[in-house]
C-alpha cells in the first residue's frame, strides 16, 4: 500500500498539471566497481538550467547522509514527501526504477540527474545527467564517477 501511495504522489509531482498523458518509464542502471561501500543515490528531474522539478527515487537507508547529494539536497532540503526510497546500491550492482513521467516533459528541455555518494569517498553531484529526449530512450548513458551506465526505456 505504501508503494502505491508513494508512486501516486510521485506521479502527481512529475505530471505537469493539466496534462493527462503520461508514460511509464523504466530507468535501469549499473554502478562501477569503485571498491567502496554501497552508494547512496538521488534520482531526480530538472529543467535544462538545473532548476528542480521532482524527486524520482532516493536509495540509501540513512537520511543523515542525504545532504551529500549536493544538487538534490540544495533543491529539496532533504524533503522526501514525493520520493520513493530503497536500499543503497553496492559497487558493481545494478538497479531498476519504474515511474510515470508526463509526455510534456519529453523533448522539452528536461533532464534526469543522479547524485551519488559513497561513505569515505568523494561525492558525485550530477554523476550523470540525461536529457529527456525521444532519442535518449534505449540509449546507454555513462556516468562520471560511480554510475557506470543508465538506460531509459
Amino acid at each position: 500500500m505504501k508503494k502505491i501511495l508513494t508512486t501516486l504522489a510521485l506521479t502527481t509531482a512529475l505530471v505537469i498539471p493539466g496534462s493527462v498523458m503520461a508514460r511509464t518509464i523504466t530507468l535501469t542502471g549499473a554502478l562501477k566497481n569503485y571498491g567502496g561501500d554501497g552508494a547512496y543515490l538521488a534520482v531526480y528531474v530538472t529543467k535544462e538550467n538545473g532548476d528542480f522539478v521532482g524527486t524520482v527515487w532516493v536509495g540509501g537507508g540513512k537520511s543523515k547522509y542525504f545532504d551529500h547529494f549536493t544538487h538534490w539536497y540544495r533543491a529539496t532540503r532533504g524533503d522526501m514527501r514525493y520520493a520513493m526510497t530503497g536500499a543503497s546500491v553496492g559497487a558493481g550492482r545494478s538497479f531498476e526504477i519504474t515511474f510515470d513521467l508526463a509526455d510534456a516533459l519529453i523533448d522539452s528541455g528536461y533532464q534526469i540527474r543522479i547524485d551519488a555518494s559513497v561513505e569515505d569517498m568523494r561525492d558525485a553531484p550530477s554523476d550523470i545527467v540525461i536529457p529527456i529526449t525521444s532519442e535518449n530512450f534505449g540509449v546507454t548513458n555513462s556516468g562520471r564517477r560511480y554510475v557506470r551506465s543508465v538506460v531509459l526505456q
